[in-house]
């Protein structure tokens, strides 16, 4: 199906803003997207009417306007499973001191929906709307572990293992192995594998057909996941994300594994 050059366009625009570009001159926006001015201008001006886009006037500097976070608010808030699970993390926090995460599977990538700050929080990589590498991640492995054999070399064909520590998984092979793993155990452990000094363990949500829809994890500084530290949490964070499925309707007589 061909794409609608105007709306592609415009799309493109809005992608170039992120928590690290919030603001850019309609100069910058016509060279990063090859476009002249006047294409631009106009692309800004129709966004700028309808409140995805809005402009500095002191600087003439373009931004993203809040109607992407009134849209973004009812995508978020038709996620059942977010509401659902907000209590659990906060409970999993409070006892742990550690962040928690909670993530669904978005393409070939995961995505943050949520995120609990623990006390002794360290970990600098998440943010809510950021999104997160599957083979890198605890998530990522528990969100695609569950998957059947045809959806899982779906997401794999074409993947590009990028290296994001030391540690990183770099092939399919050894994913493979690895989610072997996480489907023996239950959970899944990203060990410095997507941010140096930082140790996660992520345990899969299904919904009431069994399938898994999202995951989450409980991440914390490297030196603390000891054995011990590791078998007194997997059994906490395995028990609030029991509930939080069968909260979504599921019943272990549907798993689809």
């Amino acid at each position: 199906m061909p794409l609608i050059q105007s709306v592609d366009r415009a799309l493109r625009i809005l992608d170039l803003f992120d928590e690290y570009t919030t603001e850019l001159k309609i100069t910058e926006i016509s060279r990063r997207l090859d476009l002249n001015k006047s294409t631009a201008h106009s692309l800004l001006k129709t966004l700028q009417q309808h409140g995805y886009i809005d402009q500095d006037h002191e600087t003439g500097k373009y931004k993203l306007g809040l109607k992407l976070f009134e849209r973004g608010n009812l995508v978020v808030g038709h996620l059942d499973v977010r509401s659902i699970a907000r209590q659990h993390l906060l409970e999993l926090s409070m006892q742990t001191g550690y962040t928690l995460h909670l993530v669904i599977l978005d393409g070939r990538e995961g995505l943050y929906i949520d995120k609990v700050e623990g006390s002794s929080a360290t970990v600098v990589y998440s943010r809510i709307g950021r999104r997160i590498p599957i083979h890198s991640s605890g998530v990522g492995k528990a969100l695609v572990a569950f998957k059947s054999p045809a959806e899982l070399r779906q997401i794999l064909e074409g993947y590009v293992y990028h290296r994001q520590t030391e540690k990183t998984i770099t092939n399919e092979q050894d994913f493979l192995k690895e989610l072997e793993r996480v489907r023996e155990r239950g959970y899944a452990i990203d060990h410095e594998e997507n941010e140096p000094g930082i140790t996660c363990i992520a345990i899969p949500i299904r919904n009431h057909m069994g399938e898994v829809t999202a995951a989450i994890s409980l991440s914390m500084p490297t030196p603390n996941m000891t054995p011990g530290a590791l078998e007194t949490l997997v059994p906490k964070i395995k028990a609030a994300g029991e509930v939080i499925s069968q909260q979504l309707g599921y019943q272990p007589a549907l798993r689809t594994y």
